[in-house]
């Protein structure tokens, strides 16, 4: 079970086209949920820029999400002309499955993009895509995902360690 991100970065508009050619990266695969939106459904500020920005450099994007809330994906998804997955049951191999066929990419070609390791980034390594987590956009979350947060900062801890160790 691999639980480390290839990437780990601040947010999402970390993401540039130059870090995008360096890995070959041709397609995002986005998480909604304290990666795009903060905990009242507000946008990460900027996010609409920096995702058109991206589309002008031919990058493939869409939205893939735990959420059973449709309403929720959706009008982020309409904000940013992403088709979109909803209640994908990340880690499962099958929502990520169908994000490859929207975005009609090799695994390898897309890289999945949020803020969590037990969905994002272990559904993306599952999947042999590339992965890159954010650090949440917002210190609320709901319940299950606050569970999951202190065993969480003991994965990325030592994936900084051994990250520091490859220097």
């Amino acid at each position: 079970m691999n639980l480390y991100p290839d990437i780990y970065i601040k947010n999402v508009k970390d993401i540039d086209v130059k870090l995008l050619e360096k890995h070959k990266i041709k397609g995002l695969i986005l998480d909604i949920d304290n990666t795009l939106i903060d905990y009242d459904k507000n946008p990460l500020q900027g996010i609409k820029e920096w995702c058109n920005d991206l589309k002008t450099h031919g990058i493939k994007m869409c939205i893939l999400s735990n959420t059973n809330k449709v309403y929720k994906v959706k009008k982020i998804a309409e904000m940013l002309d992403l088709e979109y997955e909803y209640f994908a049951h990340k880690p499962s191999k099958k929502g990520f499955e169908k994000a490859r066929k929207i975005l009609d990419l090799k695994p390898q070609e897309i890289a999945v993009v949020g803020d969590q390791i037990f969905t994002d980034v272990w559904g993306g390594n599952r999947n042999n895509m590339i992965t890159i987590l954010t650090k949440p956009i917002d210190d609320r979350d709901i319940l299950l995902t606050k569970i999951k947060r202190p065993f969480e900062k003991i994965v990325i801890k030592r994936y900084l360690k051994r990250e520091e160790k490859k220097k």
